[in-house]
């Protein structure tokens, strides 16, 4: 039997990014200085290829709500306001999860806004993988060269152990108690292990782009 194909989008926007020195849901992206040229941000990438594979998109914000906001709603997203991002990035999963069963969904696809965008074929395998899954898979995550990465599908029963347990949980470490019931999925797709926390790091992203 497979899987409804009508799902949300969760990207999770809510830190500070401190290691960064400002907001990364703001950076250019492509970065600034590299061959393509774009006015989107890391924020508007994130949402436009999400869009491209869910019913709708709904984005996890903290404190940068103000600035976030006008980014969101111009590109056809929704938010959903954190209360306490300081208890981490997992209770901003769990706030985007809530709202997901809120909107009466019961699947989502899940990314971080410090990554960049995975090509559309990457969105679109994991898309297949997740709707052929039976009902024993609660969760598809990509993997390139042996690691994992985002965006992952999570089904109902992956949504239901997320929220059960403490807010300052890591996701990583619910999903190996659940490992049985999750299906790695190898891409070939280096940016699904990619994600952006220093200026280095971008720095790099930078160069990769040239």
């Amino acid at each position: 039997m497979t899987r409804a194909s009508s799902f949300a989008g969760l990207i999770l926007a809510a830190g500070d990014s401190s290691r960064m020195g400002r907001d990364k849901a703001l950076l250019p992206c492509p970065p600034a200085g590299a061959s393509a040229t774009s006015n989107e941000t890391f924020l508007s990438a994130a949402i436009r290829s999400l869009s491209q594979a869910t019913e709708f998109v709904l984005v996890v914000v903290g404190k940068n709500e103000a600035a976030l906001a006008p980014i969101i709603y111009a590109h056809g997203a929704s938010l959903v306001v954190n209360p306490d991002p300081a208890r981490g990035q997992f209770s901003s999963l769990q706030v985007g999860l809530h709202e997901v069963l809120n909107h009466g969904r019961d699947a989502a696809m899940v990314t971080l806004v410090d990554r960049p965008p995975v090509s559309p074929a990457t969105i679109q395998t994991l898309r297949d993988a997740f709707e052929a899954a039976d009902q024993n898979i609660w969760a598809v995550v990509p993997e390139f060269s042996g690691k994992h990465g985002h965006p992952y599908l999570v089904g109902r029963e992956m949504i239901e152990a997320f929220l059960r347990v403490p807010p300052t949980s890591i996701a990583r470490d619910v999903e190996h108690q659940h490992k049985e019931h999750i299906r790695y999925i190898p891409v070939d797709d280096a940016l699904v292990t990619v994600n952006i926390n220093t200026p280095e790091d971008y720095a790099g992203l930078r160069a990769r782009s040239i």
